[in-house]
């Protein structure tokens, strides 16, 4: 397919918008049409070639791991595997592409793929990785101040949302895509994970994911309704631990998600997120409901810490929006 002779361009850099952009646009077909299709695919080759400006030559870097790993492991002609992933093992995966360097991580993608695991399961573990960045941040650092983000915010282009992004981009890639294409997006997913976690801190390794042991425990309702009212109350405090903690406590009772999203989605819509609001809102959506029952309120927790972050700061043309729709 000509999604398929684009992506070993698009797998050139491993950059957010680089990954994000094609999958977008490919996800759009059904509400621009097919005839339209071209269009949308135009966008991703301007891209690269614009950024073949910008080409540094770390870019090989993960090029050369990619090919090396492809003939290791036997990958190129191999037919994507069909079997099922155990919640320990897919546990297992997410930990290793979080922790480990880049070439492990990626080392650990190929591995699993030589298994003959079905690669959606590989595609779960890949997103929890990148949820993991966005738990245990410890926010914007001073140094990193700028206008609508703030010390200790984690909305907008930090290092959670852009790795959630990529790595939810990397795995429908994989799922839209046909031999090769399909495990070099897994691999490359999984050597960006650990690449961005290692940028942003070689400490994050040591700093507690939340809601940690002590936040989940000081959430005491069980009462499905009060649960959505403090969630409420937490995020327009701006109160990241206490709305991703009350998340925990609404999966831990069983609670349903969508009206968790519902109540989300209108700050989604509201708050600036400089810029990135509305698209991970639809990254953890998406990601949410293509994971398995176990970890899948890991990804609403994160959406419940950003929205907090983001809280406070209205979208441009929001009061004019709402005045000329009389409500």
């Amino acid at each position: 397919t000509a999604l398929d002779a684009l992506l070993p361009s698009v797998q050139e850099d491993t950059e957010v918008h680089r990954t994000v952009l094609p999958y977008r646009a490919f996800d759009l077909l059904n509400v621009v049409g097919q005839e339209h299709a071209d269009t949308l695919l135009r966008q991703s080759v301007r891209y690269c070639i614009k950024a073949e400006q910008y080409r540094k030559s770390d870019w090989d870097t993960h090029g050369a791991v990619l090919t090396k790993l492809l003939d290791e492991h036997h990958l190129l002609g191999k037919a994507p595997g069909q079997r099922a992933m155990e919640d320990s093992a897919l546990g297992q995966l997410a930990d290793a592409m979080f922790s480990g360097a880049p070439e492990d991580a990626a080392g650990a993608m190929a591995a699993a793929l030589a298994e003959g695991f079905v690669p959606a399961a590989l595609a779960e573990a890949l997103s929890l990785a990148a949820n993991q960045i966005l738990l245990r941040d410890l926010g914007r650092p001073p140094e990193w101040e700028f206008s609508g983000k703030p010390p200790g915010s984690v909305h907008g282009d930090s290092s959670g949302v852009h790795a959630s992004d990529s790595a939810n981009a990397w795995r429908h890639l994989a799922s839209v895509s046909h031999g090769r294409n399909v495990q070099a997006c897994l691999i490359l997913g999984a050597w960006q994970v650990a690449r961005d976690r290692g940028a942003r801190s070689a400490d994050m390794l040591k700093w507690p994911a939340i809601p940690t042991e002590h936040q989940k425990a000081g959430v005491k309702t069980t009462d499905p309704t009060l649960l959505l009212n403090q969630l409420d109350e937490a995020i327009r405090g701006g109160l990241q631990a206490q709305a991703a903690a009350l998340v925990h406590q609404a999966g831990a009772i069983g609670q349903e998600a969508e009206p968790v999203f519902a109540l989300m989605l209108k700050y989604a819509v509201s708050e600036d997120g400089a810029l990135h609001a509305e698209k991970y809102y639809q990254t953890v959506w998406d990601d949410f409901h293509s994971t398995r029952p176990g970890f899948r309120f890991r990804h609403l927790c994160g959406l419940a810490r950003v929205t907090a972050s983001e809280y406070g700061r209205p979208a441009p043309g929001m009061a004019e929006a709402r005045e000329l729709l009389g409500i």
